[in-house]
């Protein structure tokens, strides 16, 4: 899947997600299927997409972003059921998803930095 597609695909279902999540209040009975629909596609775009490099720590924070896209159709689950847990499997998830965005690019970051010291020492 090319960058551009899986970008607009990630804004779609991210849209989706947080209007079905705040249409929750509204009881209406269509919600929980949307919500499913997006978080199913948003776990598919995070687990089709796996790290393929050497560095440990970014294998690691991949690991968590898949712990926190198996999350998202949990919470569906919940959300489905009628239960409240849903929003705690979001909320989660979300924390999970953040700490991953933030840490990964410090991480990459800090691997194109010594790549280039190692390129200039030669």
């Amino acid at each position: 899947m090319n960058f551009p597609f899986k970008t607009v695909l990630l804004y779609l279902f991210g849209s989706i997600l947080l209007i079905s999540a705040l249409l929750r209040i509204t009881e209406w009975s269509f919600v929980p299927y949307l919500y499913a629909l997006a978080c199913v596609g948003m776990a598919a775009l995070f687990l089709l997409s796996p790290y393929k490099g050497e560095n440990f720590r970014l294998k690691r924070l991949n690991i968590q972003q898949a712990i926190a896209a198996l999350l998202l159709p949990v919470s569906a689950f919940f959300m489905y059921k009628g239960m409240n847990e849903w929003v705690v499997c979001l909320l989660v998830s979300a924390i999970l998803q953040i700490y991953v965005i933030f840490v990964g690019d410090y991480e990459e970051k800090k691997q194109e930095r010594n790549g280039k010291d190692n390129e200039s020492a030669k």
